[in-house]
């Protein structure tokens, strides 16, 4: 059996996520002379081989989540939840910081010394979780007090606690649920309520936060910063990386200065990851950064025509939930890198260098796979029964066929027949 054969689910998106796994490799190796020859941490090649190894963890982790039926998802995510609330308590209280911020984003995983960030997890658990509550009250009146405790108080929770030390992330979690309970159906009136409470929450944070900086861990001072030199018109406002990813894109022009000799790469201190776009641009030019556009923009189009597609309102939410974030996330990291966004420090996924962004990343496109694997599998049944029943009509066709020629045969080869049957 072909290996492709076991390949199951939508061959549009296995074919733009591998064709997107296999153009990081350039762009990550060829940034990680800045890690290097700069920072003096490592060698281009065990940069390249780690990038590797997160790459095919990542598909095996996709591997084996489309194998698993997407209906699972509703019973593992009311366990994960809590489970996940724990993580990201622990995650937030570990002291993590840089320059004086809070940022405990990350934790180790025990024995093996990897660092994972809990808020990419939780973000999908969340809109699983979500994905399950529309579902399972598809045909019933919503009431205010009934889907706030049981859907908004554990999205605020799990928002409230990766909100301190990433308010990136904590927004576009508000955002996607925002965007997939609107999918669901779920009434404008109560929507628009609850965006009143979000939006007054973080105005609330932020006060508290400035007139006690001592009393939790937060990174306002670091979102003020970054807002500040992004609406500044002051020359001599520092934008180092901005300007730098600026540079490296104007650098690029049309055809790019070719690969590996991107100059701006030993500037950028986050030119694997946050600002790879940048290298890529300069590097292949205005052509290649279009072509990484263009492979997103298709990878969204096959999202919303599997979406279409789905068997099940469940299968519809989820490939929306988990299929549309990975889409945002990267015209979030393109618009940073232009200067049309202020810094966030989200990755370009699948395509920047980190373990837990592509592990992530492949596990919800596993889930997308699985929802599209059960549309497959029905349609193939279907077209299995088809050609069963049209097999079985041929086979009494010609048995009646049979007995006809052969009931004419006999009357033939018997002359006295039609007097007998007088």
């Amino acid at each position: 059996m072909n290996f492709l054969d076991h390949l199951k689910g939508d061959k549009g998106i296995w074919a733009f996520v591998i064709l997107l796994a296999l153009v990081s490799f350039l762009p990550v190796y060829s940034a990680s002379t800045n890690l290097v020859y700069v920072i003096g941490n490592g060698s281009t090649l065990g940069h390249l081989t780690k990038h590797f190894v997160h790459v095919f963890l990542g598909f095996c982790i996709l591997y084996f989540v489309h194998k698993i039926p997407y209906h699972y998802c509703k019973f593992f995510s009311k366990f994960l939840m809590p489970l996940v609330v724990v993580l990201l308590v622990y995650t937030l209280f570990q002291g993590t910081t840089i320059g004086g911020a809070n940022a405990s984003r990350w934790i180790q995983i025990p024995f093996i010394g990897i660092g994972f960030q809990t808020s990419s997890l939780a973000f999908i658990v969340l809109m699983i979780y979500v994905a399950r509550y529309l579902s399972k009250v598809e045909h019933k009146e919503y009431t205010f007090q009934a889907s706030f405790i049981e859907l908004w108080v554990p999205v605020f929770l799990v928002i409230a606690l990766v909100l301190p030390a990433n308010f990136s992330t904590a927004a576009l979690m508000f955002l996607m649920v925002c965007m997939l309970v609107f999918v669901g159906n779920y009434p404008i009136k109560y929507l628009s309520l609850i965006a009143v409470i979000g939006i007054s929450s973080l105005i609330m944070f932020i006060a508290l936060a400035k007139a006690f900086p001592n009393a939790m861990p937060n990174r306002v001072k670091t979102w003020e910063s970054r807002m500040e030199r992004f609406f500044s018109e002051d020359e001599n406002e520092d934008k180092y990386q901005v300007e730098n990813s600026k540079i490296a894109i104007a650098s690029g022009g049309i055809h790019g200065l070719g690969f590996g000799k991107s100059v701006q790469k030993n500037f950028l201190p986050q030119s694997s990851s946050d600002f790879i776009f940048a290298i890529i641009v300069e590097e292949s030019g205005l052509i290649g950064g279009i072509g990484i556009l263009v492979l997103y923009l298709l990878l969204f189009f096959r999202f919303i025509v599997t979406a279409h597609k789905a068997p099940t309102f469940f299968g519809k939410l989820l490939i929306i939930g988990l299929g549309f974030p990975i889409i945002f996330q990267a015209l979030l990291n393109m618009g940073v890198a232009v200067e049309l966004l202020p810094t966030t420090g989200q990755t370009l996924p699948l395509i920047s260098a980190g373990g837990t962004s592509i592990w992530m990343t492949c596990g919800a496109i596993g889930i997308i796979l699985s929802v599209t694997k059960k549309e497959e599998e029905v349609a193939a049944d279907l077209l299995e029964s088809e050609k069963r029943n049209d097999a079985l009509k041929r086979i009494i066709d010609r048995e009646i066929e049979s007995e006809e020629e052969h009931k004419i045969e006999v009357d033939s080869n018997n002359p006295l027949e039609p007097i007998l049957n007088k």
